[in-house]
């Protein structure tokens, strides 16, 4: 299944939850789109509720089902902690997310595309692959050639608040991991032990 390149917005109502975490797209239509979007909906199967939230953790970090399930049972293979707890934690040490975390981005789509573009290093390395995973101490900077683009100027300052798992240079543009995240630091709105038991029945 290839991943998601409709309008954003529309996903965000459908699923109930923003995915771009700004709140702007239930905003003003807190409800799902289409004619019957204000409708009365059937409630949900269990199975249906479980499904709904792996797609909604599945698309707010912008991942392919394949990529999606290879994380999941990669988190099953951690020896310490629960398994969605786990598995949420590698999501958030993709360098996209991370570059997001640190304010260079203002949604995750926008991250993958500058990690894309090349304009993000690690270590001092350039990284173009947003899945790569950000160790504990890893310095994410942008490159030296890039420190002028608007899109990342206009980022950092619009940035309220950071993570207390990350620390951050605005006058470099760089930053890091300082730990790894607590479950409660992270996406609150996400019960992952439904989407534990959605995995575990197929």
């Amino acid at each position: 299944m290839s991943r998601y390149t409709g309008p954003s917005w529309r996903l965000s109502r459908r699923l109930g939850i923003s995915l771009s975490g700004t709140g702007k797209e239930l905003a003003r239509r807190p409800y799902a789109p289409g004619d019957h979007g204000q409708g009365r909906r059937g409630k949900l199967s269990e199975y249906g509720t479980q499904l709904k939230e792996k797609q909604k953790l599945r698309y707010m970090y912008g991942l392919t089902e394949r990529q999606f399930s290879k994380l999941f049972v990669r988190a099953g293979k951690i020896k310490e902690g629960r398994h969605g707890d786990n598995f949420m934690v590698l999501l958030e040490r993709r360098l996209d997310n991370v570059v997001y975390r640190l304010g260079l981005a203002t949604t995750r789509r926008q991250a993958r595309q500058l990690v894309n573009h090349g304009h993000i290093t690690v270590d001092g390395k350039r990284v173009d692959i947003p899945s790569y995973e950000v160790k504990v101490g890893q310095v994410v900077s942008v490159r030296e050639k890039s420190k002028e683009l608007q899109i990342i100027k206009d980022a950092v300052d619009a940035v309220v608040g950071r993570p207390q798992y990350v620390s951050f240079d605005a006058d470099k543009l760089e930053g890091s991991l300082t730990r790894l995240p607590q479950r409660d630091e992270m996406n609150a709105d996400i019960d992952a032990s439904l989407i534990v038991e959605y995995y575990n029945k197929l």
